[in-house]
């Protein structure tokens, strides 16, 4: 799992790279564009989707191995709930990847920024919910959820403003 998602967090980091390249002139823009592409499927193929069958695999053999226990419990369905989620999270980068390849990606480094931060608000809940169980309230949750989003925008926000007053 922990593989799964550094690889999510580090495609996204490629793919912004990838759209900034697109400020160069050639033939660094091309240069950086072709590193950056290999740079994307080695680390898709060969570490983020191996990494997400195995975690997909392992999760299902433990909710086999335990179903009366697993199936019954709120947090689980829950946690499976955002799991899919970034299951289709997972397709949709690998989407991106395949516009990075024909060079037709029309995202900002902005947006992908912001892209980036879903794997992250995801990360936050599946631990959380796993760590907590029901253990928790759910309106304590939720808060907390969504103020882990509110920060995150508020963080993104800071940033793109240093960024602009550094150039």
């Amino acid at each position: 799992m922990v593989s799964w998602f550094a690889g999510l967090f580090y495609i996204v980091r490629l793919f912004i790279y990838f759209v900034e390249a697109n400020e160069q002139e050639e033939p660094k823009k091309s240069i950086l564009q072709e590193q950056f592409e290999i740079m994307q499927k080695r680390l898709w193929w060969i570490i983020t989707t191996p990494a997400m069958i195995l975690t997909v695999v392992f999760g299902t053999i433990m909710i086999i191995d335990q179903p009366e226990y697993y199936l019954s419990q709120p947090w689980m369905h829950m946690k499976l709930g955002f799991v899919g989620i970034l299951l289709i999270y997972h397709f949709y980068c690998q989407k991106m990847m395949k516009q990075c390849q024909r060079r037709s990606i029309r995202w900002t480094s902005g947006k992908l920024r912001l892209w980036n931060e879903l794997a992250t608000l995801l990360l936050v809940a599946i631990v959380f919910l796993v760590s907590m169980k029901n253990s928790l309230n759910w309106i304590y949750g939720t808060l907390g959820f969504f103020g882990v989003a509110i920060l995150l925008m508020i963080g993104i926000q800071f940033y793109k403003k240093l960024r602009k007053t550094r150039h």
